[in-house]
């Protein structure tokens, strides 16, 4: 454990960041789950909404630093691709 004051400060902010961080990713996972849950029940427009709403929760996320910006780029355009293949 740190002794110095700042660093103790610093080690609590980290762990309330860490806290959001997590948070922000869960709640982007579990609307990928319901957007691959959508495509299975072949409720095509809801789809659509789910993959418009996580397009910006990546795209929120990767400029808040809590995900690379390509990664937010590729979980999208996968999600993308999969919804395409469903409604061809």
């Amino acid at each position: 454990m740190a002794n110095i004051k700042s660093a103790i400060k610093r080690i609590e902010v980290a762990k309330r960041q860490t806290l959001h961080n997590k948070s922000r990713k869960s709640e982007i996972k579990t609307y990928i789950k319901k957007f691959e849950t959508a495509l299975e029940n072949n409720n095509l427009d809801e789809a659509r909404e789910l993959l418009k709403l996580i397009d910006k929760k990546l795209k929120r996320a990767s400029l808040a630093n809590v995900i690379h910006p390509n990664a937010a780029s590729r979980r999208t355009s996968q999600l993308q691709k999969k919804l395409n293949k469903a409604t061809a």
